[in-house]
């Protein structure tokens, strides 16, 4: 069993994450800024409060782990969430290589998938405006591992085009850096999938210094 801290176990995908990380038998540290948020109770969760802007705070956060799986998102309502992602992300990075922790896996976005030769999601125009400057900062976390990251064996993992609560089928596609679509041409996938496929790959990682994505 795997030793794993959390970053954002309380959102959305994060939250899935932790479930399936317990179901497994992993011992987790979920690691949040609410902790009343995380109402589960099992012998191998530890809650921790922390808040990754703090970059000083990441190596204790994180100390003694195996692997970090890092869902931080600091809320779309979130008027700085560009800049506080940007932040977050690399207060998260130097942490995990000050705690000299090897592996870390991030919980990307889909915008910097391509869904055409130089044309990514976010440069088709079906995406509002108003989320663009978020999505561009969560793709320059991948720009920059991609281009400078040399130390960690990070993996960064994009959802399908939608991701939401559904079921558990254990049954999905994986990719590198395309969007998957089904036959109807949608992008889709439930967040207990998602949850699937990252505990998969902690447990045997088969992605290494690199990006892959879900679907159905």
């Amino acid at each position: 069993m795997k030793r794993i801290a959390i970053i954002g176990a309380s959102g959305l995908v994060g939250s899935a994450i932790l479930k399936e990380s317990l179901e497994r038998g992993h011992t987790v540290t979920a690691i949040v800024r609410h902790p009343e948020k995380i109402t589960l109770n099992n012998p191998n969760l530890q809650i921790k409060s922390g808040d990754v802007l703090a970059e000083d705070s990441v190596p204790e956060l994180v100390e003694g782990v195996d692997v970090v799986i890092s869902a931080y998102n600091p809320g779309w309502t979130n008027p700085d969430i560009a800049a506080e992602t940007t932040k977050g992300y690399k207060s998260i990075i130097g942490g995990v290589k000050k705690a000299k922790i090897p592996r870390l896996l991030i919980v990307g976005g889909a915008g910097s998938l391509y869904v055409a030769p130089e044309k990514r999601v976010m440069d088709t125009g079906m995406i509002p405006e108003t989320y663009i400057p978020a999505i561009e900062s969560l793709a320059g976390v991948l720009y920059h591992l991609q281009k400078e990251e040399k130390e960690l064996d990070w993996a960064y993992f994009s959802p399908a085009g939608n991701i939401e609560p559904g079921e558990r089928t254990g049954k999905f596609r994986l990719g590198k850096d395309h969007l998957i679509v089904d036959e109807k041409g949608e992008s889709h996938i439930s967040v207990e999938d998602f949850a699937v496929a990252m505990l998969d790959e902690v447990e045997k990682p088969q992605h290494h210094k690199e990006r892959f994505t879900i679907g159905y």
